[in-house]
């Protein structure tokens, strides 16, 4: 298999313009994610996707693979379809090839994240997979801002929603964490680039409407999603302020 790590960087974010090219002590975080990606032995080859001309720039100058993509995709997911079918698709001439979609603005990913993501695929039921840690907060299991998720016993996911699940019953909600095993969605996917064009086609479905979260719609429609318990998590950053939170 052919692992194809993908970072989507985008200039126009709307609370934080300009995101990828800010400075982190003394490199960007687009350079920093993609030196931290390319420690993953995993992958066989590493892109930016961008459709910005400043960001297509800067990441030439520190030596990274770059693929313009257009202003339209509406998601990561998009623009990683369009970059592989674009210019990646013809150099990897491959049924078996996965897109590992990298976010952006986790200067500090684990590379040993991105091999357990790929590890994955080793189940050739794989359709999809992502990452999953557990909750040990109770604020963090309340906010509706972290994606929780539920999966079976052959570690497929069966749901993922900004509400705590599985609700407890008969259980006070501060003393859940006792009784239940909670998991919190750890943002980064990889697919199979045949399920990666089928999920592209699918129009937004009930679920996926309700709670605002594109996995639903692949659930929605059948495919399989590999979860991976990992116990790291990366710091993403959102707003300027975030920067505050990075440690070095």
């Amino acid at each position: 298999m052919h692992f194809i790590g993908i970072i989507p960087a985008r200039f126009g974010s709307t609370r934080f313009p300009g995101k990828p090219l800010i400075d982190i002590s003394g490199k960007s975080m687009i350079q920093r994610v993609y030196e931290q990606a390319t420690k993953a032995n995993s992958l066989s080859a590493l892109y930016v996707a961008t459709d910005d001309e400043r960001i297509e720039k800067h990441v030439k100058a520190f030596g990274g693979n770059v693929i313009m993509t257009s202003q339209n995709a509406k998601t990561g997911t998009d623009r990683c379809l369009e970059a592989y079918e674009k210019q990646i698709e013809q150099l990897f001439l491959s049924d078996d090839a996965i897109i590992i979609n990298i976010q952006g603005d986790e200067p500090f990913i684990d590379p040993s994240q991105i091999n357990l993501i790929c590890s994955c695929f080793n189940d050739k039921t794989t359709d999809i997979a992502t990452l999953a840690k557990k909750i040990t907060d109770i604020e963090e299991l309340e906010n509706h801002n972290v994606v929780k998720l539920v999966k079976n016993y052959d570690g497929k996911a069966l749901y993922f929603s900004r509400h705590p699940i599985p609700f407890v019953r008969d259980i006070e909600p501060n003393s859940w964490l006792n009784s239940v095993i909670f998991f919190k969605h750890i943002g980064i996917y990889a697919y199979k680039a045949s399920v990666l064009k089928k999920i592209s086609l699918l129009p937004i479905s009930p679920l996926e409407k309700a709670e605002s979260l594109e996995q639903l719609r692949w659930l929605e429609n059948g495919f399989n999603i590999k979860v991976a318990e990992t116990t790291l998590e990366s710091v993403s950053i959102d707003t300027p302020e975030d920067i505050i939170k990075l440690k070095f």
